[in-house]
């Protein structure tokens, strides 16, 4: 690793590429953030990094990117190829039996390999392990020799039960290995040694099918940074939030699919912990759309498993986050039945909302804001626009919203910000009440350049406790990229029962899964002060179909967890008493899954670095006043230059804040607080 401390957090967005810098030796950081180049990504990264300063003297960098994301919602990735167990050619078709309208008579999911690109082969392990029918090695390299004259850029091999041996699923990798003409193979045994046969096939289909796109990515990234004399390290953010090697994306890239919001949640949960609030709901609203995730005692609540788009699964740890099409460049429309629409389709950075002038006409999110007068149209955020043109918004939320609905062009503005706020709100019910949270014991936190825009009418719509802003929310996910831990994740199935377990063998394979997660972890470069080794169980009574995540009260040692019998089963009945509020008496239990997890932690982010200068003042930060609509009427609104306001400044709504990295509104009714950290605490006034 560089002998230079800085750190650069960087996140790709739909519309804005957003930076943080952290001089770990001198405490200092610098923040930035310019347009995304959507198509080209890595000239959005590298112009966002040389507004930083020199390339070359960066010590690390960590990223968090959507292009992952990107790929599979867009279905922009190459044809991959499926070598498969015979009879097995359409799991990836055939899903779980589910449909996109569970009441509609017909739909319309594409796998994400076609059928003539699924080729089956001759063999059969079964689900104890026992090889009744080895692999046809010949067969293998045909397939594989077809599959690439059909095309195919990328090869994925998933053989039935190879999670319980992958003896057969071994021979065919190194088969095709031979044959195939890159890199871009991928094992279900090395991508999710788990039983859940359909889950297994998805996660390993997808994983084949971002490899081509992250390893290009990856390598165009890595080739400008070596180009610009920058000889650190470079690390991606994790859907789970931990921080992963460039070498480990390019192997194993479905970990990366939400990678940036993840990013975000990390650093949401550390500065709302430094404030005093253990208990958040996070809102990040970029360009494209809002994302929402809950924080309860100050953890980030992971998923073992999520679905990006229907049918496509992902069975691998990810910080749960809802996410709906509601971001800043979210087209608003009037449909057939005569209601307004927020989203999902958005502009994103081209062309942009219509304020921008890049040749969008239908009016945005965004666009709304700035006709409202919330957005300051004479000072843009992302430094690329001089300012932006209110005109033009005007005209075209008259012609596609106003003028539909019948109403005035004002009216449609606000409007439009209403469906967008009860969309939100929507979401964050989904993620607290219908989850058995109550929302009023939590506080929101708005990040992204359009968070903090709609946290009054989150506050009052969801009736959460009050609202934590960051000192910069703009850039949030990035800061996240700077503190986030490295994090690797493996699982095995075991499927045995606790009565008559073999407690020794588990242990053997827990200090064996222990030793090759660190050993992942130690080979990343990136340093940190510990690694600690987690390990989890996923349990249920005899009978029942899903399971519940125990995690085991027992360290890593030189050759034993530790692991008895009886510390499985009380933390099996904690957990599961915990979840459902009772146990179940004299029923068998049952260990499906063994998950690992190895953490480096980093040393903790001093977050007084944020609190707000000595030079700060109410005088240095009043920047007069402008009218703002807000409830179908004019408000004479005072402006406040937010990154000027002292410690305990109060501001009574209503009230804009701005700063070059995003805008705070603060409704009639509420106010803020700037706590000792430069937090704004919005809450309703007394």
């Amino acid at each position: 690793m560089s002998a230079n401390k800085s750190i650069v957090g960087v996140d790709v967005g739909g519309t804005f590429t957003d930076l943080f810098l952290f001089d770990e030796a001198a405490r200092t950081f610098k923040t930035a953030k310019v347009p995304s180049n959507r198509g080209n990504e890595a000239a959005g990264f590298m112009q966002g990094l040389e507004a930083l300063g020199k390339v070359a003297d960066f010590g690390s960098i960590v990223h968090g990117t959507t292009v992952g994301t990107n790929m599979l919602l867009e279905r922009k990735g190459p044809r991959i190829g499926v070598i498969t167990t015979r009879g097995f050619r359409d799991v990836l078709e055939m899903r779980r039996r589910d449909r996109r309208q569970t009441w509609g008579l017909w739909g319309d999911f594409t796998p994400i390999a076609d059928r003539d690109l699924r080729v089956e082969v001759d063999e059969r392990t079964l689900a104890d392990g026992t090889i009744r029918t080895a692999v046809d090695v010949a067969a293998v390299r045909a397939a594989a020799e077809d599959l690439k004259a059909r095309g195919a850029e990328a090869l994925a091999i998933i053989f039935i039960n190879a999670y319980a041996n992958a003896d057969n699923e071994r021979l065919a990798l190194e088969a095709a290995k031979a044959v195939w003409h890159n890199e871009h193979v991928s094992a279900s045994h090395q991508v999710l040694p788990e039983i859940r046969e359909f889950e297994r096939a998805s996660t390993t289909g997808l994983n084949a099918y971002l490899q081509p796109g992250v390893a290009d990515y990856l390598g165009r990234l890595e080739s400008a940074l070596g180009s610009n004399g920058f000889n650190g390290t470079f690390h991606i953010v994790q859907s789970n939030g931990g921080v992963m090697s460039t070498a480990t994306a390019r192997r194993l890239p479905v970990r990366t699919a939400l990678s940036g919001p993840a990013a975000g949640v990390i650093a949401a949960a550390a500065v709302a912990a430094a404030a005093g609030y253990e208990d958040i709901i996070t809102g990040d609203l970029g360009g494209t759309s809002f994302d929402v995730s809950l924080v309860a005692g100050g953890k980030a609540s992971l998923a073992a498993q999520t679905t990006i788009d229907f049918g496509m699964v992902i069975r691998t740890p990810m910080i749960e986050i809802t996410t709906i099409g509601a971001g800043g460049g979210s087209i608003a429309w009037v449909d057939r039945g005569g209601l307004l629409q927020v989203g999902p389709e958005s502009a994103g950075s081209v062309p942009g909302p219509v304020c921008y002038g890049q040749g969008n006409e239908r009016p945005t999110l965004t666009d709304a804001h700035v006709v409202l007068g919330r957005i300051n149209a004479a000072r843009p955020i992302g430094g690329k626009l001089a300012a932006l043109d209110v005109e033009a918004a005007k005209r075209a939320i008259a012609k596609h919203v106003a003028e539909p609905l019948k109403i005035d062009v004002m009216q449609a503005a606000e409007a439009i910000v209403r469906v967008a706020d009860a969309r939100m709100a929507g979401a964050i019910r989904l993620v607290s009440i219908e989850r058995g949270h109550d929302p009023a014991k939590f506080a929101a936190m708005p990040f992204g350049g359009g968070g903090a825009l709609h946290v009054g009418a989150l506050i009052k719509e969801v009736g959460l406790k009050c609202a934590v802003v960051p000192r910069f929310p703009g850039v949030t996910s990035a800061l996240g990229c700077v503190i986030a831990d490295l994090r690797h994740d493996q699982v095995q199935t075991l499927n045995v029962m606790v009565d008559g377990l073999d407690i020794a063998a588990l242990d053997q394979r827990m200090v064996t899964a222990g030793q090759e997660a660190k050993a992942v972890v130690d080979a990343a470069g990136i340093a940190v002060e510990r690694i600690d080794v987690l390990f989890e169980l996923d349990m249920h009574y005899l009978g029942q179909t899903h399971t519940v995540a125990v995690p085991l009260p027992v360290t890593l040692g030189a050759g034993s967890t530790g692991v008895t019998a009886a510390t499985i089963l009380a933390a099996f009945d904690k957990t599961y008493e915990a979840a459902f509020g009772r146990l179940l008496p004299g029923i068998p239990t049952r260990i499906v899954s063994l998950r690992t997890a190895a953490v480096g932690r980093r040393p903790a982010f001093d977050l007084s670095a944020f609190a707000p200068g000595a030079d700060a003042s109410l005088d240095k930060a009043a920047k007069g006043s402008r009218q703002i609509f807000h409830g179908d009427a004019w408000h004479d609104t005072k402006i406040w230059s937010r990154l000027d306001l002292p410690a305990g400044a109060v501001i009574e709504g209503p009230a804009v804040l701005e700063q070059p990295d995003a805008t705070i509104f603060v409704d009639p009714g509420l106010r803020g607080r700037v706590d000792a950290l430069g937090n704004i605490i919005v809450e309703r006034s007394a």
